[in-house]
């Protein structure tokens, strides 16, 4: 038999089977779709369509490429404006915005049309950054960067949603790893933006071309999101505040509890405060796990329905987060290398984005292969792997051959993050996801809702990454043993990744 009997070709989600409207079998519990090809990058970047990619992964790399550039320009600016005991807020205030805003885009995209609400986004990210392009002090600079989250949260999440509405079913794929290729393009981009005007004493140039990029990505929405210009609905529902109250909770405490054990001088206390965060986060969101189940379909929610029904689509949020939370590893990529392989700092720099490297190159050949369900599958468990090698391989004065073991292993994590990326988004973002009986397969809000909570998941999976990275390091007594608690616990929960993984396969 063939392989491709039994791995079905394409996640393109094309003509149904006859007997349910979401390509179910009404006979089976199994999914059956037909296999019929995806789309190819030329149709993607397609005459009508190029402009739509265009504008979606530009709001994305806006936000990516921000990120980054912050922290590089950073202490330049603290040197200027002062505000030094404020430095970690600058990175805590932003990610808390942007994760409240991620959550909101399903509630916003009921109540205004696409293009109003890429607009709204655009415009409160570029308002943000030209406050932070002005701040005569801290103060001001962090509502800037407040602002700022607000609208990159929105940008990020809006591109997920965006995809269903702006583009056909079977480039779903290809756009969903466009989007996401935006981050290691940001990641290189970023650093190096910052890096040039700090270097110049002009940091505050580089939020005004962050702008004119703003601005210039906003000129192209009204012609490029003309196909995403279906009508809000009749009526939003209730909106929910209780699950946004969670979300943003368990944001604050990860963001502000990782203040506890940053920069030097960790304390035995800084850990516990860290280390209880921890625990309190992971609590608000097993709340917010209640509160979104006891909803019910007509309830105020910020996931969709299908979730806590068939469990398919919640298997693909897991897989997602956990995904994410590993990811956040290449924050103390550079750190490792120089303590324990003797890297330069330059050369560990680029040992911190061979992660980034092989999950943008693993994503756009998995893409264009297809193969969805071995990708999604398969993807998950070179992630383990990867992690595996990581966490026997940290020891103090390390080889340059154990140090080459270290990129191949993080590129291979990456490449497994990055094949099995874009068939999962696309996966969640599928109409109905195993959920016929709610009758949900028709119903947008519903479909908002899965893809707008993509990057909720991301983001939310990042900063109990980081949370649990930064507790990991400090409880290290020598940074090999740091290390192995670093790799080791993230590769813990690589493996709970690549079982969802398993339980997801039959959706993709």
């Amino acid at each position: 038999m063939p392989v491709s009997d039994w791995w079905p070709a394409s996640p393109d989600r094309g003509p149904a089977v006859a007997g349910a409207p979401d390509g179910r079998d009404v006979a089976s519990d199994d999914v059956v779709r037909a296999e019929v090809p995806t789309g190819s990058w030329r149709d993607l970047l397609a005459a009508g369509r190029r402009g739509t990619v265009a504008v979606l992964c530009g709001g994305v790399l806006l936000f990516a490429t921000d990120t980054y550039v912050t922290a590089s320009l950073l202490p330049s600016a603290v040197a200027e404006i002062g505000g030094e005991r404020f430095y970690a807020w600058v990175t805590t205030v932003y990610l808390l915005t942007a994760v409240v805003a991620s959550a909101l885009v399903g509630r916003l995209l009921a109540v205004w049309p696409a293009r109003r609400a890429y607009v709204l986004a655009l415009v409160a990210f570029g308002l943000g950054t030209a406050i932070d392009a002005v701040a005569p002090d801290m103060a001001v600079l962090l509502v800037g960067r407040a602002v700022q989250g607000l609208g990159g949260g929105l940008l990020a999440g809006l591109a997920y949603a965006l995809i269903r509405s702006a583009l056909p079913q079977r480039l779903w794929t290809r756009a969903s790893a466009s989007i996401s290729a935006m981050w290691g393009v940001g990641l290189l981009v970023g650093p190096a933006l910052g890096g040039v005007f700090a270097e110049m004493g002009r940091w505050r140039l580089a939020f005004v071309v962050l702008v004119g990029v703003t601005v210039v990505v906003a000129a192209g929405v009204p012609t490029a999101l003309r196909r995403s210009s279906r009508a809000p609905a009749v009526s939003p529902g209730p909106f929910p505040l209780a699950s946004i109250l969670l979300v943003g909770g368990a944001a604050a405490v990860l963001s502000v509890s990782g203040l506890a054990v940053s920069g030097a001088g960790v304390t035995g206390r800084g850990i516990a405060v860290a280390a209880g965060g921890l625990v309190v986060a992971l609590g608000l969101l097993g709340g917010l796990v209640v509160v979104e189940r006891r909803a019910g379909d007509a309830g105020a929610r910020v996931l969709p329905a299908a979730t806590f029904r068939a469990g398919r689509l919640a298997a693909l949020y897991l897989t997602i987060a956990a995904m994410m939370a590993v990811a956040a590893v290449e924050a103390f990529v550079p750190l490792f290398g120089q303590r324990l392989g003797g890297l330069e700092p330059v050369i560990a720099g680029f040992l911190g984005v061979a992660l980034a490297s092989g999950w943008v190159t693993g994503e756009i050949v998995s893409a264009s292969v297809g193969r969805a369900r071995a990708a999604g599958t398969v993807g998950p468990w070179l992630v383990v792997v990867a992690f595996a090698l990581l966490t026997v391989t940290q020891h103090g004065d390390a080889a340059p051959g154990t140090v080459v073991v270290w990129a191949v292993s993080l590129a291979l994590a990456g490449v497994g993050i990055g094949i099995a990326w874009p068939h999962q988004s696309a996966a969640a973002m599928s109409p109905g996801m195993g959920d016929e009986a709610a009758g949900t397969a028709g119903d947008d809000r519903e479909g908002d809702r899965a893809s707008a909570a993509i990057t909720m998941v991301q983001m939310l999976a990042f900063a109990l990454g980081a949370s649990y990275a930064g507790v990991a390091v400090a409880l290290g007594t020598d940074p090999a043993v740091s290390a192995r608690l670093l790799y080791g616990g993230l590769g813990a929960i690589a493996v709970l990744g690549a079982l969802a993984a398993v339980r997801a396969r039959p959706a993709l």
